[in-house]
């Protein structure tokens, strides 16, 4: 055997003895077996996300609405119609000219395609590079102000069939517009595109169209524009509110110069022509007049208030009016609106007006299912949708408060009957020295809940929330929409804070026997996808039946037993309740002097809410006089508004002016020689009345009278006492109830309210 072998041999064995097998199922992998099986785990799953995006892609393009020739040439314009479909407002001010394709500058197309698209000769409907590429852009603040990844003809999709509504930018109807853009650049020329695109957008204050906007901010044509005055008009679109030159001239500086610096960026003007121009005014070339918006304006006035209205309905509900191209059905009855406008503003109006600073809101809705047919913000205004004084809530309501924060709760909590017998003995806030009077300075000792509202007497009123409990009548008030920004106070019993909007809403849930409706101005929202959304309340139970009719027919014989009897008649039955806020005694203004006068009725078809006053109560001579109590008192107007337009809507046969019927939930009862209601079955505390106290209440009142039905304020009372009516002398006054340091009527929570 050779060396060489006897070498192999002698190793052989140890060879064999080194050489361990390994379980195939414990050999190790390194770390490429991994990362393969990870990019193969996520190709799978990428795959599985494409094939899944694409098909919720496909199935949400199958349902993409229709685009049309006409729709995408069509206005953005908006239209707002009354209950009868009669266009009452259009959100241009200006005749929407359309530009044919060889009139638009290719300067104006340049700049247009510089900030908002400059990939748009190159993409075929959408850009992911685009997208990429302005995702970046906003990472590193170099996007030169472009719309993220959304290409000129995507935004011409968006203004054509789609709300620009937050509640509809759904990946839904991002696919949508997707396909829509990708099939619109098959069947139309890049030209074409943006042609139509730049006659829809909007370009601020009611005008749609470039070549509007031309002439509507600077009085000439397209191609007459400077290369900033190009810039400027380029750049409205993305913001037209938020970069108007008129509002906010720095912000359309900024947006003009960012255009200027995306056209040099694109190579349409060079860098330094950018900086030159940037230097420019950007009020230079602008004009200062526009008749057309002008006219347009004083059309719109007698909705002017209505309309406010219904733009922030919109706005609650995701809309643009500007931009969005809808037509809003609205519960507008112009014929109503008309002549509360008359009433408010014509100088042959029955109303005797002391002069044209004298403002007024008012209120009409239709009980019976919270539509707002009619609403009036104001008197003399010289703006369109200036301020509306319907729907602020910052004047007290004086007295037609005590039936929804005193009464109302008190039957529905406390099941009180209408004659439940009420304090009128002397009465001074807790913790004070601060005495409530009434508006005669007399006490009454014990009288009926009935003949304390009939009355308007402040101390029962007061002393009934204070029995109700805070919580119980903040309660019964949110039920009725009204929330009150802090905790009731004794104060409050006679007077809140609130609108005439909200107090038509309130009484109409007595009226219509106990549902609350909140009040709608919009039955229906037409899109231009061509969806229609309709909108309504079915309303929520405010209070109970029992509750609902015996307030209102508390609220009858206010009507037909105070100086309220000036609105009754025998052609149909109402119920109503006034309000007035009278002065310090350390004011300078006459004793009698208001500064807030309401009223709040309702028949079976529909009810209004009325408030007058000065928009400065405290500025000198801005009262309302009580003027010897005449007919025509400036203290009345609520009331005289209320009437003769009651009267108007009433004179259609068609609507119920029939008397309420008693529900089963309610027992009638004769107490003190009169029909009064208690709540079937319900027990309640009633400290009643005496003979003792009816003779001490009846010798505390003044007698005396006069021969005219309109002289004095508080007539005789439902029973109880013939002599217990107030004098004529303190009238609607309402005598202060303490005499606090506040000089304000407006902000004195312890007014004498009648």
């Amino acid at each position: 055997m050779s060396e060489e072998m006897s070498r192999s041999s002698r190793n052989a064995p140890q060879r064999k003895q080194n050489k361990r097998k390994v379980p195939r199922g414990n050999k190790k992998k390194g770390f490429g077996h991994y990362a393969k099986l990870t990019i193969l785990s996520l190709l799978s799953i990428g795959a599985v996300i494409a094939i899944a995006g694409a098909a919720l892609f496909a199935y949400y393009a199958s349902s993409a609405p229709t685009v049309t020739n006409a729709a995408l040439v069509g206005t953005q314009q908006s239209e707002i119609l009354d209950r009868e479909g009669d266009v009452i407002w259009t959100s241009g001010t200006q005749d929407r000219k359309i530009a044919q394709q060889a009139e638009i500058p290719d300067l104006l197309k340049k700049s247009v395609v510089s900030v908002e698209d400059r990939r748009f000769y190159d993409h075929g409907g959408i850009d992911l590079q685009g997208i990429v590429g302005a995702a970046l852009g906003d990472l590193t603040g170099s996007s030169l102000g472009m719309r993220g990844g959304s290409t000129l003809t995507q935004q011409l999709i968006k203004l054509t069939v789609f709300s620009t509504a937050a509640s509809d930018q759904t990946i839904r109807r991002k696919a949508q517009e997707a396909w829509l853009a990708i099939n619109l650049e098959k069947k139309y020329s890049k030209n074409q595109i943006l042609t139509m695109y730049i006659n829809k957008v909007y370009m601020g204050n009611g005008v749609y169209g470039m070549k509007t906007a031309a002439q509507y901010y600077y009085g000439k044509p397209m191609n007459e524009l400077t290369v900033p005055q190009t810039a400027l008009l380029a750049g409205l679109p993305q913001s037209p509110s938020g970069y108007d030159p008129y509002v906010n001239p720095t912000g359309a500086t900024e947006r003009r110069n960012t255009v200027l610096d995306a056209m040099a960026e694109n190579g349409v003007i060079s860098k330094a022509d950018a900086k030159k121009y940037a230097a420019t005014s950007v009020s230079d070339g602008l004009l200062t007049e526009h008749p057309a918006a002008a006219k347009t304006a004083e059309l719109a006035k007698v909705s002017d208030s209505y309309l406010t209205s219904t733009f922030a309905a919109l706005t609650k509900k995701g809309f643009n009016i500007d931009t969005d191209g809808l037509i809003v059905h609205t519960n507008l009855d112009i014929n109503i609106q008309k002549k509360a406008y008359e009433l408010a503003n014509s100088d042959d109006s029955p109303l005797v007006w002391p002069n044209d600073k004298v403002q007024i809101g008012a209120t009409v809705i239709d009980p019976n299912n919270g539509q707002v047919v009619a609403q009036i913000g104001g008197r003399k205004q010289d703006t369109a949708l200036g301020l509306n004084r319907a729907t602020q809530k910052n004047r007290s309501s004086g007295s037609t408060a005590k039936p929804i924060v005193d009464y109302g709760p008190a039957i529905e909590h406390l099941n009180w009957p209408t004659y439940r017998g009420l304090d009128d003995s002397p009465y001074t806030y807790a913790g004070t020295n601060i005495q409530v009077y009434d508006a005669d300075h007399l006490n009454k000792g014990f009288i009926t809940m009935r003949e304390a509202l009939v009355e308007s007497r402040n101390i029962p009123a007061i002393r009934t929330l204070q029995a109700v409990g805070n919580t119980n009548a903040s309660k019964f008030l949110a039920k009725m929409g009204i929330k009150l920004d802090g905790a009731l106070k004794p104060a409050d019993a006679i007077g809140i804070n609130v609108s005439t909007e909200q107090e038509a809403a309130a009484y109409s849930a007595f009226d219509n026997g106990g549902t609350y409706y909140q009040p709608q101005y919009i039955t229906s929202i037409e899109e231009r996808s061509g969806e229609t959304k309709k909108f309504s309340d079915a309303g929520t139970v405010a209070m109970k039946s029992s509750t609902a009719f015996m307030m209102t027919s508390m609220l009858q014989s206010y009507v037909t037993n105070s100086y309220a009897k000036m609105v009754n008649t025998s052609a149909y039955y109402q119920g109503g309740k006034t309000g007035t806020v009278n002065y310090d005694s350390n004011v300078n203004v006459p004793n009698d002097a208001v500064s807030d006068s309401w009223f709040t009725g309702f028949t079976k078809a529909m009810a209004i809410s009325v408030w007058t006053g000065y928009d400065s109560p405290n500025s000198p001579n801005s009262y309302l006089p009580a003027d010897g109590y005449s007919a025509n008192s400036p203290q009345y107007l609520s009331l005289l508004f209320y009437k003769n337009l009651m009267h108007y809507i009433m004179s259609d046969s068609k609507r119920d002016g029939s008397n309420w019927k008693m529900p089963s939930t309610v027992t009638k009862v004769q107490k003190y020689g009169n029909t009064e209601y208690e709540v079937k079955g319900a027990k309640f505390t009633d400290p009643g009345i005496t003979a003792k106290t009816i003779t001490s209440s009846s010798s505390s009142s003044s007698s005396s009278s006069s021969s005219s039905s309109f002289s004095t304020p508080a007539v005789s009372t439902t029973s109880i006492s013939s002599s217990s009516s107030t004098s004529s002398s303190s009238a609607i006054s309402s005598s202060n109830t303490s005499s606090s340091s506040s000089s304000s009527a407006s902000t004195n929570d312890t007014n004498n309210n009648q």
